[in-house]
């Protein structure tokens, strides 16, 4: 049996006749998590329809709406400043959202005139304050202007069955907690804080790092004027970025060596064999320098230390030498006297 068609709501906008015909008997109606625009402002149509298409005699106790026991949406009202919209702000809307099983989330935001009254000057305009909380995903309508304290001419106004707040006291001009009145009809759901987690820490986290934020809008364009700092104190500041500058250049380059460097390491580990050997081959015990060297050494040696002459009692010729008569006088002559000699001994004879 196919489903019936879904109602538009701004959190469902699809419904049967948006669909393909080939997909109608398998469609199976989900709920969606995400809106596809802004909640409306309490004053504009869709919220007035909403509100006047609530029956508002039809009244529940905490216990019924827990119990998921209602037969219409129940209307949870939270309300703040919501100045420079965070986490922790979204959470608490997500918990208002998420205390009974229907819930129609109308949250209010105050005006400065009545925020800096009471509570002190914001970072953000009201206008700023009231997009940021109508782009929340879990609220389905806005109230501007919203009081401070709560009474019945509003809650019967926005047909409003419990209001969703932490349960802190909270004082006001004629009362110790302005909740306390709702915590005796039963009207007050109680939600949790995000430690931690502030406006307030927001704005300590700037002023404790004032002069960096002042230096990063100088540097993107900002004039002095409109950061309302002093000439000197603009000068100092953008002498402080461009000693940054050159530290950050700086430790890129000491990056860049140090990537070279790893690289020059691992070159040398797969060259370092090859290295190595030629080293030995030219400068070994073996190699080819100790050779030429070894050699040009005996040359230097033979050429700075000529043989000596040899002794006459260490060769064999001088010791004939010795042994041997000395020839006689007569010999000397006789091959050149011979001739002369004999016409002389012929006539002594």
């Amino acid at each position: 049996m196919p489903h019936s068609p879904l109602p538009y709501h701004r959190s469902n906008p699809l419904s049967m006749e948006h669909l393909p015909k080939v997909a109608l008997d398998a469609y199976i109606p989900v709920t969606l998590h995400s809106h596809s625009k802004p909640a409306p402002f309490s004053d504009e149509p869709e919220a007035v329809l909403e509100r006047d298409q609530c029956d508002y005699s039809q009244r529940f106790t905490f216990k019924a709406a827990k119990a998921g026991r209602s037969t219409r949406r129940i209307r949870v009202y939270a309300d703040g400043i919501y100045d420079l919209f965070h986490q922790g702000h979204a959470r608490q809307l997500m918990q208002a959202k998420n205390i009974f099983p229907n819930v129609y989330l109308i949250v209010g935001v105050c005006n400065d005139e009545l925020t800096h009254t009471k509570k002190g000057r914001t970072v953000m305009t009201g206008d700023e304050r009231y997009e940021a909380v109508r782009h929340c995903r879990y609220v389905d309508e806005v109230v501007r202007d919203a009081p401070w304290e709560l009474d019945d001419d509003f809650l019967t106004k926005h047909k409003i069955d419990f209001v969703a707040h932490d349960d802190v006291p909270y004082e006001g001009d004629d009362a110790d907690d302005i909740y306390a009145f709702l915590k005796e009809r039963g009207m007050f759901a109680a939600t949790e804080r995000t430690e931690g987690v502030s406006t307030s820490d927001l704005v300590a986290r700037i002023v404790r790092d004032y002069d960096i934020y002042v230096r990063r809008n100088l540097a993107r364009g900002y004039s002095a004027k409109e950061l309302n700092v002093s000439f000197l104190s603009e000068k100092k500041f953008r002498l402080q970025n461009k000693m940054e500058e050159l530290k950050d250049k700086s430790k890129k380059v000491m990056e860049n060596i140090g990537e070279k460097r790893v690289d020059m390491l691992q070159k040398w580990e797969e060259k370092s064999r090859d290295y190595i050997n030629a080293f030995l081959l030219l400068f070994g015990r073996d190699g080819r320098l100790s050779r030429v060297w070894s050699e040009s050494k005996g040359r230097l040696m033979q050429a700075f230390s000529p043989p000596s002459s040899p002794r006459r009692d260490s060769s064999p010729s001088s010791s004939e030498d010795l042994s041997s008569p000395p020839p006689c006088k007569a010999g000397r002559y006789a091959d050149d006297d011979s001739d002369d000699e004999t016409p002389i001994r012929a006539a002594k004879k």
